[in-house]
């Protein structure tokens, strides 16, 4: 199926969620903003163009934590339909990759469906 994704709404403000890490700690975007820019990443461990991109994007992500530009990535697939996706495969998915962000599950697709998500990987960059 071809999804569009929808032009960018710049000034758009981020909306506020509170979602878990795959080891269920709670993460509240609120709490995390910091003072730079942030990066918001949908993706997910079975994603052809994910698994393709993951250890480019784990070196850039860096270079951009290191900047001081907080980054994140939310996982909103329903994974009892794809266990691929699921949290413990969400964690060693980061651990292969070296992932330094937080990547968090979305487990009702709220917070995926409330930023216009439409496929992985899908970037939303705020400042």
């Amino acid at each position: 199926m071809l999804l569009d994704t929808p032009i960018c709404d710049f000034g758009w403000q981020a909306p506020n969620f509170t979602l878990r890490t795959p080891q269920g700690e709670p993460f509240t975007l609120a709490d995390n903003l910091g003072e730079n820019a942030l990066l918001i990443m949908f993706i997910c461990n079975h994603c052809p163009y994910v698994q393709r991109i993951a250890r480019r994007l784990s070196d850039d992500t860096a270079l951009l934590i290191n900047e001081g530009i907080n980054v994140l990535a939310i996982m909103s697939n329903d994974y009892k339909s794809v266990p691929a996706d699921s949290p413990a495969n969400m964690e060693k998915f980061a651990k292969q990759h070296g992932f330094l962000f937080p990547y968090l599950v979305d487990e009702n697709q709220r917070v995926g469906k409330q930023y216009g998500a439409v496929c992985t990987p899908d970037f939303f960059w705020f400042q």
